[in-house]
């Protein structure tokens, strides 16, 4: 017996012995640093950056981690109840270590070879895992691992209060959906603060713990709510709920308000996209740097952007939009039938197949089309965008370009004139589809949108506001007998009738468009386009009156802006601030506004002048149906834009405290609309302003905006434009005189004339 006593002591001492060696080894880092406990002190955790709008609500995040920081005085009390009845009984009478739970795991683990000798974990040993993860090791890994975060926990517990973990611990606990922190779990599934969670709620999270996907409330609702209903029992049964609290709770169904924050889904996704690109401008051009020295990093260190967004306004324009586009798009459709351009092998689907980079990998092979397009052709399910529902279908990349080239899209902004504020921004039908933005990144051609233009100039330029031209067509022999033409044909044979500019202007008649253009010169027209914000090198063309040129839509929304902006050109502002997550403000645009100086494009005579004219365009021109269809009594100017060959659709639209611009089109350059009565801009853009402007009119928290008016105009300019909308020729002009139908256009020819109001023009 002695020597079979002397055996197992001698084991148990061996085992002992090689139990300590191995703890050592690990302490001193044979497996991997461990976190010293001046690394411990100084936590530096990777938190999500807040977008938020015009009113500090969220509109999504920028992370690798979502992940927001609370601290302890912020946590409900049942929060932190459910959390220790469920997760760590007795966290508050431990060191953080739970030695029979170790010794455990390690003879199980090394003994019988048992992988489920896990559990046991205390809040303090899941803290330590959750701040540095688990490593693979070739044998003993759980056992390597469980030691590390022993040693890790017993650092934690020496350094900081019991509140403190917890606060660290529900800070870093990793929730569903890749989630990481409570804050960001309490706004994600229920739209709330952490402070004002509900028991219900509380006790919904901390169950979702045990298994973050299993557990998921919005993918699995009957498993997660089993899961609280048991975190409530444990409330009960360490009296944290009395029995009449944990019945009527547990009777109570999991009640979501979920909120999407991924890039790609949630509210205003083309704004934020151009948030984020903006900020990390921002901090690279001003060096914006922390305290240790380094730049700040968007995804990493919990900055908060005040944006300009308001999100109501935004959610309204959404809807709008989605309304207006989902009806445009049948129309479309319905407007070619089965002679759609889109459609396998015609010239629109072969355009967008050979701007695919595969094909052209593929055709760089020396591959012949058939064997390229049996490449093209292997089926695959996606998920593809369509108006009624997103569906998965098994499609081909070939059966993906038909199908997502025949989908119109859009931009739209809303921008106050007098700060340059985007209040609603609209890059496309849907960010998660489409991320091409057809506000900030697109040109496209702008039809008649550039007409007012063309006007502002000429009146600049000393043009009478009650001038008339014929408009019947007329041959530019100098410029290739090009012959611009109107869409009626009335108006092209209109011999000894003369309309007024404002009519002229009102009803986008093209051939006097160029005629005033010819009066004014494509020079100044071209310095008065940059004045009011056009940026971009312009064609010193005569066909630039008809809106030739490609421009951005955020450009135009400059153009338009400066009619009620006192002539002056506002820069677009998406950001107000950024702040760091202290809450210090480390950049304003309030600050960068100082330096800036502006002047304006023109005087307050031809604002008023032009600002009467496209109010006469809703009153009574092209964009009347704001009046008669959609009963909209608002002040309200604005034009329509149309280009010749029905491809882009424009609408301008101008009230007192917002200007907003709607443009919609295809992004395949082969497709266009069908016939102008579908594609034109009163049918294809105005809608998106009238369903928008229609919703704000109905909500008295847009009263400021939609009740505005125009201020009244001068007495000089109401005696300038009082004058009838058209004006026959004299009987002598009438009999003896002829309209001539060809023209010269060169600038060197012409007489430049001013006008009796040219001394109004004040610069």
């Amino acid at each position: 017996m002695k020597v079979w006593l002397k055996k197992i002591l001698w084991l148990f001492a061996g085992l002992g012995m090689v139990f300590l060696a191995f703890y050592l080894s690990i302490y001193w880092g044979a497996f991997g640093k461990i976190p010293s406990k001046e690394e411990l002190k100084n936590l530096k955790q990777s938190v999500a950056t807040e977008i938020v709008d015009d009113q500090g609500s969220l509109l999504g995040k920028v992370y690798i981690y979502d992940r927001q920081a609370v601290s302890f005085s912020e946590f409900p009390p049942h929060l932190v109840n459910a959390l220790i009845a469920t997760e760590d009984t007795r966290f508050y009478e431990h060191d953080g270590i739970d030695a029979k739970s170790l010794l455990r795991v390690f003879f199980k683990t090394i003994l019988l070879s048992d992988k489920s000798s896990g559990g046991g974990s205390t809040l303090t040993l899941q803290l330590a895992k959750n701040l540095y993860g688990r490593e693979a090791y070739p044998v003993f890994s759980i056992v390597i691992n469980k030691l590390k975060e022993s040693i890790v926990a017993q650092r934690i517990e020496d350094l900081y209060s019991k509140e403190e973990i917890i606060e660290l611990y529900l800070n870093t606990v990793p929730f569903p959906d890749n989630t990481y922190g409570v804050e960001s779990a309490a706004f994600k599934f229920f739209n709330t603060q952490t402070k004002n969670l509900t028991v219900a709620q509380a006790a919904t999270l901390i169950g979702s713990l045990k298994a973050n996907h299993s557990y998921n409330p919005r993918l699995f609702p009957e498993r997660s709510q089993l899961r609280r209903d048991v975190v409530l029992k444990q409330m009960n049964k360490y009296n944290y709920l009395s029995t009449t609290e944990t019945n009527q709770l547990i009777a109570q169904k999991i009640k979501l308000d979920y909120q999407y924050f991924s890039p790609n889904q949630g509210v205003a996704g083309y704004f934020r996209a151009k948030v984020r690109q903006q900020t990390e401008q921002i901090i690279q051009k001003h060096k914006l740097k922390q305290a240790n020295g380094e730049l700040y990093n968007i995804l990493t260190d919990g900055l908060r952007i005040e944006t300009t967004l308001n999100k109501p306004m935004q959610l309204v324009a959404e809807r709008a939009m989605k309304k207006h586009m989902s009806r445009l798009q049948s129309q479309f459709e319905k407007g070619y039938g089965n002679n759609a351009p889109w459609l396998r092998n015609k010239v629109a689907f072969n355009w967008a197949l050979q701007q695919l980079p595969y094909y052209k990998k593929l055709k760089s092979q020396n591959l012949s089309l058939t064997e390229i397009k049996d490449s093209l052709n292997r089926k695959q399910k996606v998920k593809v965008f369509d108006w009624k529902k997103p569906t998965v279908k098994n499609l081909s990349i070939l059966d993906s370009i038909e199908h997502f080239s025949k989908f119109l899209n859009m931009g739209f902004v809303a921008i106050e004139p007098n700060t340059g504020e985007i209040k609603s921004y609209l890059g496309g039908v849907d960010y998660t589809y489409f991320k091409y933005d057809h506000v900030s990144q697109s040109k496209r051609q702008v039809g008649s949108l550039f007409k007012p233009i063309v006007y502002t100039a000429a009146i600049e330029n000393g043009l009478a506001p009650c001038s008339y031209y014929n408009p019947s067509a007329v041959t530019y022999t100098d410029m290739k007998n090009w012959t611009p033409k109107n869409a009626s044909k009335k108006n092209n044979e209109s011999e000894h009738i003369n309309y007024s500019l404002e009519r002229a202007l009102s009803e986008s008649i093209n051939t006097i468009a160029v005629k005033v253009l010819q009066e004014v010169g494509i020079d100044k027209t071209i310095e008065q386009a940059k004045k009011m914000g056009i940026q971009q090198e312009l064609p010193k063309v005569p066909s630039i009156a008809l809106g030739v040129t490609d421009v951005k839509l955020l450009d135009m929304a400059r153009v338009y802006s400066t009619f009620v902006n006192d002539g002056m050109a506002p820069e677009p502002v998406f950001i107000k601030t950024i702040k760091n997550k202290r809450g210090e403000i480390i950049w304003s645009q309030e600050q960068q506004n100082k330096t800036n100086k502006k002047e304006a494009a023109f005087s307050n005579f031809t604002r008023q002048v032009m600002l009467s004219f496209m109010q006469s365009t809703v009153n009574k021109g092209t964009a009347r149906r704001l009046r008669t269809t959609y009963r909209l009594n608002n002040a309200i100017a604005g034009k329509t834009g149309t280009t010749q060959n029905n491809k882009d659709a424009w609408f301008a639209a101008i009230t007192p405290k917002l200007v907003c611009l709607t443009w919609v089109g295809n992004d395949n350059a082969k497709i266009n609309f069908s016939s102008t009565v579908i594609g034109q801009g009163a049918n294809a853009a105005l809608p998106m302003f009238a369903e928008f402007y229609s919703a704000l009119s109905k909500n008295k928290e847009f009263d400021a905006i939609t009740q505005a008016q125009f201020e009244p105009i001068s007495k000089e300019v109401k005696k300038a434009i009082e004058c009838d909308d058209e004006k026959k020729d004299g009987l002598f002009k009438r009999i003896f005189g002829k309209n001539k139908d060809e023209k010269t256009f060169h600038e060197d020819k012409q007489k430049k004339k001013k006008g009796i109001f040219s001394w109004f023009k004040k610069k």
